[in-house]
């Protein structure tokens, strides 16, 4: 089924909103708009001193970062300014994370993939305290084969994704 921009929008805002935010149809819905697999989407909630995958389900057990680590979703969450790595396995991170299979991945075959490509925007809340982060990556044994740069576009349609997220991490 082919949906429009307009249209993706409009399914971002109704999924989002609401009592009972449905964090799937979210997260599948902001696939479509950043034209990500949807394991490249990851959302993350402050809680404390500290951040927690609300998605991708499996990391919700793989443990939490600290608001005070150099973790790009950490410095997000405290700068409150997006980013953009295209270069991002080159960056120095803890790939921890990379090591949870998501959607099966551990069936995968061949080339390890890694994060080469990475954006970061914080979920602000009206009281203009951060409440999180939402990041969309692209995963690959390469940066060539993991797809197309982001752009600075691309960085700013994220920031307008962040806007819908803040029922969604304000209900969890």
């Amino acid at each position: 089924m082919f949906f429009s921009l307009t249209d993706e929008w409009n399914v971002l805002a109704s999924v989002a909103g609401g009592e009972s935010p449905d964090t799937e149809g979210v997260c599948t819905t902001i696939s479509r708009i950043m034209r990500v697999d949807r394991g490249g989407i990851g959302i993350l909630k402050v809680r404390g001193l500290t951040l927690e995958f609300v998605y991708p389900f499996e990391l919700r057990s793989a443990g939490r970062i600290p608001l005070s680590s150099p973790a790009v979703a950490a410095r997000t969450a405290t700068t409150k300014k997006s980013e953009l790595f295209n270069n991002f396995a080159k960056t120095s991170h803890n790939s921890v994370f990379e090591l949870v299979p998501l959607d099966g991945a551990a069936k995968n075959v061949g080339d390890p993939q890694h994060i080469q490509k990475l954006m970061s925007s914080p979920v602000i809340g009206s009281s203009g305290r951060v409440l999180g982060v939402v990041q969309v990556l692209r995963k690959g044994p390469n940066p060539d084969d993991a797809g197309p740069d982001f752009t600075e576009a691309d960085l700013q349609t994220l920031e307008k994704v962040a806007l819908h997220l803040e029922t969604i991490l304000a209900a969890l």
